[in-house]
């Protein structure tokens, strides 16, 4: 088991990780239940508000509920996966949410670096990340952990728990061609998953989303996804928060509309960079319902923060049909909540800064792409029982009819 549990830790900026600044002191408080931040005087001075509802003032920023971090460091934490990693692996004293902090380790998503000293940064220890070529033992581990079994010291450094901001499936980093990729396993249950996940990014990038890179990975059994790492960039750190914090921390509903206005208030203006962003939110609203992507939640949407306080969308991450059919969105899109249609979208075409004309441009776009879905789907290696299998979702009646009525650009109603 490990050392005795800290109730204080160290919050560092690694944007040049070869020069780390002091943020301030993470503190555990509401009876171990959170963490606060309080910021350094050094980095009051030269730093930033790593949120909105983190101003740079000499306070503690408590945060905004039970079992959570203060503001944008809530995104420090590691995802479900990444929790389950340090429980098995780690086998911390206390499951605190500082211990989960602390425990993602310097591989953590975004720039944010937890540190058991305020004078240097020192990260829970970490060895270097998997190779291509260690995919399959990388694989074996992944599956003892799903099972709940021990992994020994000298395999640890094949598992990295902070990965990813969100989700629950298997996973872990991998060094390829002089990137970071993470690396996504599948389940039991559905062992098809990630050559889904990369037919569905690779369409939604003929959509005109950015979405992130993604490579099919063979192993020994079965397929993983690789997806490119948007966080890293030619050896420096992006600060980045999930769609969640950023909107919690203006006082706004987790939906696409408010996601969007977001936008317009704090993406760059420079060549009207914020309404082309304000319209890529729209477009991925309408690719994630009429693809069944209705995991879309405000975890799976990240901003990247810019110069100046700016912020901008991330590349699109964890899209591909969750293959309920539930008719409804993770978040709200229009005048009638979250229900999964484009005549919903399109209801708000103005939160979004779009003309109905346009807004009806940008969903039919989308709809000529998803309409080719099979044949896009089985040249990506999808198998064919698993397309038929996903026609049920993404070709249901309601779906298709307003597919087909946008690719033969017919007005919604």
């Amino acid at each position: 088991m490990s050392a005795r549990a800290a109730d204080v830790r160290h919050l560092w900026m690694l944007a040049d990780p070869l020069r780390p600044a002091l943020v301030g002191t993470l503190r555990l408080v509401l009876d171990g239940r959170g963490v606060s931040l309080r910021y350094a005087p050094s980095w009051i001075a030269k730093g930033f508000a790593l949120s909105e509802d983190l101003p740079l003032v000499d306070a503690e920023h408590l945060p905004a509920a039970k079992d959570l971090a203060a503001g944008a460091v809530d995104d420090a934490r590691p995802d479900r996966w990444g929790e389950r990693v340090i429980r098995l692996v780690e086998r911390p004293a206390r499951l605190s949410i500082l211990e989960m902090l602390w425990f993602a380790g310097d591989a953590r998503f975004g720039a944010l670096g937890v540190s058991s000293s305020a004078e240097r940064y020192e990260p829970a220890p970490r060895g270097a990340l998997a190779t291509l070529a260690e995919v399959d033992a990388v694989h074996a581990l992944v599956r003892r952990v799903l099972v709940g079994e021990r992994v020994d010291e000298a395999s640890r450094r094949l598992i990295a728990p902070g990965a990813s901001m969100g989700g629950a499936r298997p996973k872990a980093l991998l060094a390829m061609d002089g990137a970071e990729w993470v690396l996504k396993f599948a389940e039991d249950d559905r062992p098809e998953e990630p050559i889904v996940e990369h037919a569905a990014m690779t369409l939604a990038r003929r959509a005109g989303i950015d979405a992130a890179e993604t490579r099919p990975v063979p192993l020994a059994r079965g397929t993983a996804v690789a997806v490119r790492r948007f966080d890293r960039s030619a050896g420096t750190r992006v600060h980045a928060q999930s769609a969640a914090v950023a909107l919690r921390a203006a006082g706004a509903e987790c939906s696409y509309p408010e996601l969007a206005q977001l936008l317009r208030r704090r993406a760059s203006v420079a060549r009207n960079a914020h309404r082309a962003q304000m319209r890529e939110v729209f477009r991925r609203a309408v690719f994630n319902v009429l693809i069944d992507n209705t995991d879309d939640h405000e975890k799976n949407h990240v901003l990247l923060a810019g110069e100046r306080g700016t912020l901008r969308l991330s590349p699109a991450f964890d899209v591909l049909p969750t293959g309920h059919a539930l008719g409804y969105q993770s978040m709200p899109l229009g005048e009638r909540g979250a229900e999964s249609s484009i005549a919903n979208a399109l209801s708000m075409a103005e939160a979004y800064w779009l003309s109905k004309d346009d807004a009806l441009a940008e969903a039919r776009a989308v709809a000529r792409a998803v309409d080719r879905w099979r044949k896009h789907f089985a040249v990506a290696g999808v198998p064919a029982r698993v397309i038929e299998a996903l026609v049920d979702c993404i070709d249901r009646p309601a779906l298709v009819d307003e597919r087909r009525s946008l690719a033969r650009g017919r007005r919604q109603r």
